[in-house]
């Protein structure tokens, strides 16, 4: 059953609770597994990789069967309806040219014209993109993942993603990976994916960068591997907060808590309303679209552990809330959306009215839906063509620039201690010399 609960003492302890959901003892001891995989894979390869496949997956393969071949990609075009075909094109075209619109810009500034400063964006070498798989399959993900790759002109793109039955890859990934640019596939998921992206292996090349998301135990690979490869975030559960008022429509609430919770059992899903009449008929509504749901025993448990109500005495003070929260996503099932905007601070992605529901941005508005979680969004942002890029500061001196604040310099170097760095200056502006 939803929970409603209206005392603001309760709300910010359990919104507290739900947001630390993934800090706890059994996290810790997962830690130590992901730590030993990492450790296998950097010293053995794809011996560790393969060992793992085993252990985890229950997939045997040899190394040279974690590639996928130009003969699967062919056979997943035949594999798939027409009409997923035309989907998966047309989420191309959106997220592409939302991304593309994203792309920053080299630039650089004149002073005086003796001082010439500025910035210039670069791609990393190699992308490795992980991409959930096994029992589901999420072609979505491979789009959210390898467009902004290839709109960042990274040379190289890797994609890994877990094996399922009989070692097959869904047909939507790999035609997914194919419409996205991707051809380079390995057959692999988990700690040991992760492992095998960072430091590399006879098969799998090392990478620069890995984004995607996982599960727990990926995520937990991402953390510990960061320092050797870039990563887009640290992704937990999905969740989503909604906004709503009297307005708002329950069946359509309730659909969207539970498109949330659908995901994960640990899964959040809190709407925070100013109509008490709503939040009754709200879980009402979900627990009606509950009956036969094909995913309802997960579906329960995310609702029962990490699905809230909250009603409050005005949107002032949801949005209060929600920005206590820094939801991953959040919906405004408002009147007027664009007027409580301005309130919203920390939000991976924001919904604005009664005909955007979350799902939209998951499959093609454009805009990522790798966001960040769990209360990151304080400090983090989707991922984006920004991920795979870095930037280079541009300095240009000319002998009367470097002379008008070699003195400046010299100061300030030697105040630190560094005698060479204000010999590097004086020696270039000294005339005997």
């Amino acid at each position: 059953m939803l929970r409603i609960i209206n005392q603001q003492a309760d709300v910010t302890a359990e919104l507290q609770r739900i947001c630390e959901r993934t800090n706890d003892e059994q996290v810790l001891h997962k830690e130590a597994t992901v730590r030993e995989v990492l450790q296998a894979v950097k010293r053995q390869g794809d011996k560790a990789v393969l060992h793992y496949t085993a252990e985890f997956d229950n997939q045997i393969l040899n190394a040279e069967e974690l590639r996928v071949t130009d003969s699967e990609f062919d056979e997943a075009y035949k594999n798939i309806s027409k009409d997923l075909l035309e989907g998966i094109r047309l989420a191309c075209s959106k997220i592409e040219k939302f991304h593309r619109q994203r792309v920053p810009k080299n630039w650089v500034s004149f002073e005086d014209d003796e001082v010439v400063l500025g910035k210039r964006y670069t791609p990393v070498d190699t992308a490795g993109l992980y991409v959930p798989g096994g029992r589901a399959s999420y072609p979505s993900t491979v789009l959210m993942n390898a467009i902004p790759a290839k709109v960042a002109g990274v040379p190289r793109r890797v994609m890994v993603t877990p094996p399922g039955a009989e070692k097959r890859i869904s047909p939507a990934v790999l035609v997914a990976a194919r419409e996205a640019g991707i051809d380079e596939i390995y057959r692999v998921g988990g700690a040991q994916a992760i492992g095998a992206l960072a430091y590399g292996t006879q098969t799998i090349p090392k990478v620069n960068v890995i984004t995607g998301p996982g599960n727990i135990y990926v995520t937990l690979a991402k953390k510990l591997v960061y320092g050797t490869v870039g990563i887009d975030s640290l992704a937990g559960p999905s969740e989503i907060l909604i906004i709503a008022d009297q307005t708002a429509n329950p069946v359509h609430v309730a659909a969207d808590l539970l498109a949330q919770a659908e995901h994960d059992p640990m899964a959040a899903a809190i709407l925070i309303t100013t109509d008490a009449g709503l939040a009754k008929n709200v879980q009402v509504a979900l627990e009606r679209q509950l009956v036969d749901h094909p995913r309802r025993l997960n579906t329960e448990k995310a609702i029962a552990h990490y699905g809230l109500v909250v009603v409050v005495e005005s949107l002032e003070v949801a949005a209060q809330f929600s920005n206590e929260f820094a939801p991953e996503h959040l919906e405004l099932e408002v009147s007027d959306p664009w007027k409580l905007l301005p309130s919203i601070r920390h939000a991976g992605a924001i919904f604005l009215g009664h005909s955007t529901p979350e799902a939209v941005g998951d499959y093609l508005a454009g805009p990522n839906h790798t966001l960040p979680t769990s209360g990151a969004a304080r400090y983090a942002s989707a991922l984006g063509v920004e991920t795979f890029l870095k930037h280079s500061s541009i300095i240009h001196y000319s002998p009367t620039a470097l002379d008008k604040v070699a003195g400046a310099i010299d100061v300030l170097a030697t105040s630190e201690g560094l005698p060479s760095h204000a010999d590097s200056v004086r020696r270039r502006v000294q005339k005997d010399e």
